[in-house]
């Protein structure tokens, strides 16, 4: 199964996080699939950045988003957009 979730990077005491697509069995900061986007939330405000047709793809084929990454992809509107795209397709 695959997951989209974050992936720790930066410093310590200054995490950033990168969302990727891993398989569900594979350590936190282990082996992955693709890069999907970018968290900061030291920044203020935090920084998101997210490549929507990407996300897209990989949710439409049915990879489960963490809670966190869930919650990100709602503030910079990805899931609003999947939700439109699954109701169109059959």
């Amino acid at each position: 199964m695959i997951k989209l979730r974050l992936r720790r990077m930066g410093a310590k005491k200054q995490p950033s996080y990168r969302i990727v697509a891993a398989e569900s069995t594979a350590p936190r900061d282990g082996a992955f699939i693709e890069t999907i986007g970018h968290y900061n939330p030291v920044t203020d405000p935090a920084t998101i950045k997210v490549d929507e047709e990407k996300a897209l793809k990989w949710l439409m084929n049915g990879a489960q988003p963490t809670e966190t990454v869930a919650k990100l992809f709602t503030k910079v509107s990805v899931m609003e957009k999947f939700q439109a795209a699954k109701q169109h397709t059959p």
